[in-house]
C-alpha cells in the first residue's frame, strides 16, 4: 500500500499482519480524495479507526495542516507510527492509543475532514456521530467521510447529519455527511 499523491507521493505504507484492520483500498482512496480536492489544503483532518493512518496520512500528503489520529489496536498503532515516522510527517500529527469513545468526547474542534471507518455493523456509527455533532467540534463546512458496509450500512440516527454524496466500491459504500444547519432539520 501506497500513499496515492502529493508530496509522499509513492510512499510505502506498512500494514499490520492478521485480519486485525481493513484498509482502505487505493481505488477507495482514490475516489474519495477526488471528491475531496479543493477541500484539503490547510485543513484539520481527525482519522477515527486509523488503522495504518493511509487516510489522514494521505490528507497530509495533499496538504492538510495537521491530521489527529485515533486507534486502538497495538499492531496498528505500530504500523501508523512507522508510517508517520518513514514519511516525514511527525510534527503534523497527534497520536490517540485507545477506544475513540474514551477520546472523543473530550476532543477540541474545529475538524474539517473526519474519517471514519470502523469495524462494520458493530453499532459504532451511533455512537461516534452524536459526538462529532457536539457544538465546535466540526468546522461549519466540514465534511464526515463514513466508511460502511455496502449491503448493511450503518447511518446515523441523528436528523442533524445531511448526506451530500454516497458512493459505492464493491463490498464498501462511502457516505459524505455534513451538519445541518438548525433550520434544515427543523424543517426537514
Amino acid at each position: 500500500m501506497r500513499v496515492i499523491a502529493g508530496r509522499a507521493k509513492g510512499r510505502q505504507l506498512q500494514t499490520p499482519k492478521g485480519m486485525s484492520t481493513r484498509p482502505t483500498g487505493a481505488k477507495v482512496r482514490e475516489a474519495i480524495f477526488s471528491v475531496l480536492a479543493s477541500k484539503i489544503t490547510n485543513k484539520r483532518v481527525l482519522d477515527v479507526f486509523a488503522g495504518t493512518g493511509a487516510m489522514g496520512l494521505e490528507a497530509l500528503s495533499r496538504g492538510a495542516k495537521e491530521a489527529t489520529f485515533i486507534e486502538k489496536d497495538r499492531a496498528a498503532q505500530k504500523a501508523l507510527k512507522q508510517n508517520i515516522e518513514n514519511i516525514g510527517f511527525c510534527e503534523e500529527v497527534k497520536i490517540f492509543n485507545g477506544d475513540c469513545l474514551k477520546f472523543l468526547p473530550d476532543m477540541r474542534g474545529p475538524f474539517d475532514l473526519v474519517f471514519l471507518d470502523p469495524p462494520y455493523n458493530k453499532g459504532y456509527v451511533n455512537k461516534i456521530m452524536p459526538l462529532l455533532a457536539k457544538p465546535g467540534f466540526l468546522a461549519q463546512e466540514g465534511i464526515i467521510v463514513l466508511e460502511t458496509a455496502a449491503k448493511e450500512k450503518e447511518i446515523p440516527a441523528d436528523d442533524c447529519w445531511l448526506l451530500q454524496k454516497e458512493s459505492k466500491y464493491g463490498d464498501t459504500a462511502v457516505l459524505y455527511y455534513q451538519k445541518a444547519n438548525e433550520e434544515d432539520y427543523q424543517n426537514g
